[in-house]
């Protein structure tokens, strides 16, 4: 949209010149464009309202979000938190948790390889360490099937939501310790999901320690809270970080608890929203064009790498 505004305007200045000045103007022009449009690469964030089947949700993937992804030339295609299974009840995640290499996550890995498409896959139930609890895992997929990283949530959504239910994801599910980051042809990953939104020292570490490039957060947002908070905290994470989020969301009712926020959202490092569903409910696809150099431009502009304090300065910083 933007290219297409600031190359009528000036070709439309370009009247004014001669034959040769206006030959060689639009060929200035048409280099420069190109040379933009080779920076940029296309992503897609899936909203969609998982339910507790997970041959339904795999439907849902592959027959429609999967191939709208594909047929619009993203390169990457990032499901919300529980996008294979959303409980009903409780415990329900735990009898259905599989390892990252049986055959729930093998089915995925197909549809990535059938598709040619990075596939980032936020809050898989993996198989935990004792038989009740699981991983909420994050797992990225590269575009020939392979796994090229997971990442296990850190922070556990236990709390009693204003005027809503009270929730213990601690209850079955062992917390990650580990920040991960991981390279792609869409720039360097950060991984996260959901509930890790509010602790921007997640996001801080991913950019400054880790150096990601795009800030991925897959989620199923409550209602309640996705309302008060999801949009501000989101855009907040782009633009401390100068970071781009992709924020892939459920939406709608999974069941009689159970309702999702929605509102699936892409964010440039500057704050601004760049993809949006229109629906916020609806099942479907958010793309956008991920240009990294504006990364750069933004990060060069605004040198908060170079300006930010160190741990130890706060250590020793007086009160």
């Amino acid at each position: 949209m933007l290219l297409s505004v600031v190359s009528l305007s000036l070709i439309g200045g370009i009247k004014s010149h001669s034959l040769v000045q206006r030959q060689n103007l639009r060929a200035s022009l048409s280099i420069s464009f190109s040379m933009m449009a080779t920076n940029s690469v296309r992503v897609a964030a899936a909203q969609m309202t998982s339910i507790n089947d997970l041959a339904a949700n795999f439907a849902t993937c592959c027959s429609r979000l999967v191939k709208e992804a594909a047929s619009a030339g993203a390169k990457l295609l990032c499901f919300p938190e529980n996008f294979s299974f959303m409980a009903a009840k409780d415990g329900e995640g735990v009898s259905i948790a599989q390892p990252l290499d049986g055959p729930i996550m093998d089915q995925y890995c197909s549809l990535a390889r059938e598709s040619s498409i990075w596939l980032s896959l936020g809050g898989f139930q993996e198989k935990g360490s004792d038989d009740e609890h699981l991983c909420n895992t994050h797992v990225v997929v590269d575009d020939t099937g392979n796994i090229r990283s997971s990442y296990r949530k850190i922070h556990l959504f236990d709390v009693d939501v204003p005027g809503g239910r009270v929730y213990k994801e601690s209850r079955f599910t062992e917390a990650g310790k580990d920040i991960v980051a991981v390279d792609s042809p869409i720039g360097r990953l950060g991984l996260s999901v959901c509930y890790d939104l509010r602790f921007p020292e997640v996001y801080q570490l991913l950019r400054f320690e880790h150096g990601a490039q795009v800030l991925l957060v897959p989620s199923a947002f409550t209602k309640v809270t996705g309302e008060a908070h999801w949009e501000i905290l989101l855009r907040a994470r782009a633009i401390e970080s100068q970071c781009y989020v992709i924020a892939a969301a459920q939406g709608g009712k999974h069941n009689d608890k159970r309702e999702s926020y929605g509102d699936t959202l892409i964010i440039d490092p500057w704050g601004t929203i760049v993809g949006r569903l229109p629906d916020r409910l609806s099942t479907g696809i958010a793309v956008a064009d991920i240009d990294l150099s504006l990364v750069d431009s933004v990060r060069e502009k605004m040198p908060i790498a170079k300006q930010r304090k160190p741990i130890d300065f706060w250590n020793a910083a007086s009160l």
